[in-house]
């Protein structure tokens, strides 16, 4: 099969302090987004250390995924290119660590934000996905599995030398 469909796969991490979910604003090719901290599997990398990397980068602040909230597929067309795109999401929660106020976040990352459930539901129009609000909707609801239901064999590692 020449033309295999490959979905993209994300992290996310969903993080609550007092009552209020951190998320990060973006710009994008839609204009000023809002979205958990986010981003791709890199190569070699397993999806728990991709999801506190991505949190460091977008955030600068240090995280320890603890547990998987889900596992999402999405699609959507790009507004720029019409290019149709599929992401499969592993959203985890976890601990916040360490701030580090002084670390530059990735480029187009304004940075981040704290909004409780009320406000993340009256600005679902700049959400950037509608994978935010659920899945923070199913980690409200209580939805957690083990973090060892995910496996990275070794032979990931040794891919990306």
């Amino acid at each position: 099969m020449p033309n295999r469909w490959k979905p993209n796969v994300t992290v996310a991490a969903i993080i609550e302090r007092d009552g209020k979910f951190m998320l990060i604003e973006e710009n994008t090719a839609d204009g000023l987004r809002l979205n958990n901290p986010a981003g791709h599997l890199d190569p070699g990398e397993s999806p728990v250390a991709a999801c506190a990397r991505e949190v460091l980068e977008e955030t600068a602040y240090d995280f320890t995924p603890t547990g998987l909230v889900g596992v999402y597929l999405n699609r959507f067309t790009r507004t720029r290119t019409g290019h149709d795109i599929t992401y499969l999401r592993f959203a985890f929660c976890g601990t916040l660590g360490e701030h580090y106020p002084e670390r530059p976040l990735d480029d187009g990352i304004i940075g981040p934000v704290w909004l409780t459930l009320e406000e993340l539901r009256a600005s679902t129009e700049r959400h950037r996905s509608p994978l935010v609000l659920r899945c923070i909707e199913d980690y409200l609801a209580g939805q957690r599995h083990p973090i060892e239901l995910i496996h990275t064999d070794a032979s990931v590692a040794q891919a990306a030398r």
